[in-house]
């Protein structure tokens, strides 16, 4: 079996930790936040962990989190922190002590969005983390296949087998709709969730149209848009928003909206082997979408956004870095072409660089601005 360390993560949390006393490692359930936790602790001469999950470790610090708390010294993990929101008033007083003798981890699988007044209650003393499955860079380039048909969740992609893989995925979303949403304090039906969330995999990749979305539920654009922000927050969903300024055209000003784990994705849709995908319609959305969260991972999930106009000029990613603006084409193709569509985007963007990735394996110019890339080789660009 692979064994994957996760060295920039690893890298990146420890350098957290050294300057700040709480860090916040943020990521859907299980693509290994624990497991890292636990890495982590290796560093420290003691470690004390809490499970909210747990009813005792939820009961002890329900009651006594101050006086818990205080006396810990090392590392101190508490895991699912968001199922305990009054928490981070206790922590904010142990975290302003001088010469604090311990630094905090706190993993969630919710965004703190969703957790109403903890962003501000840790205000300039928490950094964060965030985490996602494994990336392409962590797991090698010749696994690029297994990776986009199993999603980067680790007991998925892990797996002995497709079959097993589609098995996890199946039991990771009846867990996810039937305990970690009611986890939240939610009410909603998870059949009802469920069909949604079923029917936001058909439309994987497309700008959001809660109305249509909607009358297909047999439900309000209101209720839709809450589902899929619920998604959003538990990292099930990205939200892409659009990049529009004044250049007098007439843009598409409504989100995108994917599946941000490709397993996930493939679940919903049945598809379980390399062969169905690639004769599955969705495959294009499917690689584009993996692709896209390949290159955020990369290179950071900030200042992101998709370009489109009415009138069909489309970009399916745009970072802006370093005061410039560097594009991204996402095709499944083994030989990509340029289009009308991206040399009239990169114009319209006034475009550093633009580059079109694809699952192959040989980089080379299509224009002197645009570049076929693998994305194997994704994370060696540099955007600066």
């Amino acid at each position: 079996m692979l064994q994957i360390i996760r060295h920039h993560l690893l890298s990146e949390t420890r350098r957290k930790l050294g300057k700040s006393p709480a860090v916040a490692i943020l990521g859907a359930r299980q693509v290994g936040k624990t497991t890292l936790a636990r890495q982590l602790a290796a560093d420290y001469p003691a470690a004390t962990f809490f499970d909210l999950e747990r009813a005792a470790d939820h009961q002890a610090l329900s009651r006594s989190a101050e006086m818990l708390l205080g006396q810990c010294r090392g590392l101190v993990v508490i895991d699912e922190v968001q199922r305990l929101p009054r928490l981070f008033e206790t922590l904010r007083p142990l975290c302003d002590r001088n010469d604090s003798p311990a630094r905090f981890l706190l993993l969630g699988s919710a965004s703190w969005d969703l957790v109403r007044g903890v962003s501000e209650t840790l205000a300039g003393r928490v950094q964060f983390v965030d985490m996602s499955g494994f990336s392409l860079a962590e797991v090698g380039g010749e696994h690029l296949s297994r990776l986009w048909l199993r999603g980067g969740f680790p007991a998925a992609f892990l797996a002995a087998s497709d079959a097993d893989a589609s098995e996890w995925h199946e039991a990771f979303a009846r867990t996810f709709l039937e305990r970690d949403i009611p986890g939240l304090g939610l009410n909603i039906a998870a059949e009802t969730l469920r069909r949604f969330w079923t029917m936001l995999a058909h439309y994987h990749g497309q700008v959001w149209n809660a109305s249509r979305l909607a009358q297909s539920l047999g439900s309000k654009p209101a209720t839709v848009n809450n589902y899929r922000d619920l998604l959003a927050g538990t990292f099930m969903v990205r939200v892409l928003p659009p990049w529009f300024e004044n250049l007098g055209k007439r843009l598409v000003k409504s989100p995108k909206v994917y599946l941000r784990d490709s397993g996930i994705l493939h679940g919903l849709l049945q598809i379980g082997s390399t062969m169905q995908l690639a004769m599955h319609p969705l495959c294009g959305p499917s690689w584009e979408g993996f692709a896209l969260e390949q290159t955020l991972i990369a290179h950071g999930g900030r200042d992101a956004y998709f370009y489109a106009t009415q009138r069909g000029a489309e970009l399916d990613l745009l970072l802006l870095r370093n005061g410039k603006r560097w594009g991204f084409e996402f095709k499944s193709a083994d030989a990509p072409r340029t289009t009308r569509s991206m040399h009239v985007a990169a114009q319209d963007l006034q475009l550093e660089h633009l580059w079109v990735v694809y699952p192959g394996a040989l980089r080379y110019s299509l224009t002197d601005a645009i570049t076929a890339l693998p994305l194997a080789q994704i994370s060696a660009v540099t955007l600066a």
